[in-house]
């Protein structure tokens, strides 16, 4: 468990946008703190110790010392909010910890090595998953879980089943989930050149509504030639 420096927040009214705009102001970020079965507390702490936590090895997972007008507590980050232009942080949530209590949380996985399917048999390392969800107590959180793949080769799998914990955690994602495996290089079939002149210079291919048309005018005015002769033919006798 990672635990970060002492970061102090300040009490402030609950439920008033007015004051979370004040906080702001005063270059602090508004915050919720809850759990422990604890009434829920509004404060404002400081945006730096908090970009400071979220950027560490064990990220938002950092159990740190939250310091309240005196009273200090165990807590962790559970949801944050970034302003989408600037991307100042504009709100966080805390959680109270009981470091006694086991706690779920998402911990990332990191892959390590070259899988022989790809150096050996020209296939791709498709990763299916990038983060697992455990249990364990807060002491016992990893900042990350590696993943070895050095042994893959095309038909089999890692697996949530196949990540190292070490007895201290219990995998709450399905253990048969696949992490990584090795996959074939799709090839895209592209039209060359030469058959796209080809095509060009064929051009459109001509209607069947228009050849019949043409077939049928030129049996029409075959018909009405001998109809024609034969009236003569009666004229002058």
């Amino acid at each position: 468990m990672a635990t970060a420096e002492i970061v102090k927040g300040e009490s402030r009214k609950p439920g008033t946008k007015g004051d979370a705009r004040r906080a702001r102001k005063a270059g602090k970020v508004p915050a919720v703190l809850y759990g422990a079965k604890k009434e829920p507390v509004a404060l404002s702490v400081d945006p730096k110790s908090i970009s400071k936590i979220l950027r560490s090895d064990s990220g938002h997972n950092t159990i740190f010392d939250l310091d309240v007008n005196g009273e200090k507590t165990k807590a962790m980050i559970v949801d944050w909010q970034y302003e989408p232009i600037k991307g100042a942080l504009l709100h966080i949530d805390l959680k109270r910890i009981a470091m006694d209590k086991a706690i779920r949380v998402s911990v990332p996985i990191h892959i390590k090595g070259e899988p022989i399917g790809v150096k050996q048999e020209g296939g791709i390392l498709d990763i299916v998953i990038r983060e697992v969800e455990v249990e364990c107590l807060p002491a016992d959180i990893p900042p990350h879980i590696d993943a070895d793949v050095s042994e893959l080769v095309f038909g089999k799998v890692l697996r949530v089943s196949d990540l190292p914990h070490g007895g201290k955690l219990k995998f709450i994602t399905d253990a048969n989930q696949a992490v990584a495996h090795i996959t074939h290089i799709k090839e895209e079939v592209v039209a060359t050149p030469v058959e796209g002149a080809v095509a060009a210079e064929a051009g459109p291919a001509e209607p069947e509504v228009i050849k019949k048309g043409k077939q049928e005018t030129e049996e029409g005015a075959e018909g009405a030639a001998p109809a024609e002769k034969a009236e003569k033919g009666k004229k002058e006798k």
